[in-house]
């Protein structure tokens, strides 16, 4: 009797071990994708001011800046974490644009305010990267939790079978750069 009693209170410690495990998890990936979204929203605020100091000096490239900030506001119109990563990506994009224009304007590359604005987001996006690195690192936990013996018994209990999708880069970001020199 005793040792029937001692078999059960095991199981539900690892139950309840196992269960908290992948609760915890799942909050964490959560998080994760909170900070991932603070970062696209900071990037986000700083490209009007961006905008506007290269327009100053780019009054003919119009259709950059359309596109910037058409890029910006169907980012930050996206919900789904798998969506608005890719429109994140996208604005991503058309941001190099603007930083392309200011190679053909030295004044611009000298402006304390371009240079202010372009070291702002280069450090959120490093931030970036760090907080995808992170999702990524927390999704792969939470999916190993609910995917490998005993945890995939509890997560089935639970009705936490579904894999977590990671961040990935987009293709166009994986080619590799070619440096030419003239």
């Amino acid at each position: 009797m005793i040792g029937v009693v001692v078999i059960i209170l095991i199981i539900v410690v690892i139950f309840f071990s196992y269960y908290n495990a992948i609760v915890l998890a799942s909050n964490r990936i959560t998080n994760a994708w909170s900070q991932i979204d603070v970062q696209l929203k900071k990037r986000a605020d700083l490209v009007p001011n961006l905008v506007e100091t290269v327009k100053g000096y780019a009054r003919h490239e119009k259709t950059i800046f359309t596109e910037v900030a058409k890029a910006r506001e169907r980012m930050l119109k996206q919900t789904d974490p798998q969506k608005k990563m890719k429109e994140a990506n996208q604005f991503a994009a058309a941001l190099k644009s603007i930083f392309a224009i200011a190679e053909n304007y030295p004044q611009l590359r000298a402006s304390e305010n371009f240079k202010l604005l372009q070291e702002q987001l280069d450090g959120i996006e490093s931030k970036i990267a760090y907080s995808r690195q992170f999702y990524n690192d927390e999704v792969l936990g939470y999916n190993n939790a609910i995917s490998t013996v005993p945890g995939i018994w509890f997560a089935k209990m639970m009705g936490r079978t579904v894999q977590m999708p990671y961040l990935e880069t987009p293709e166009a970001e994986r080619r590799v750069v070619k440096v030419k020199f003239e």
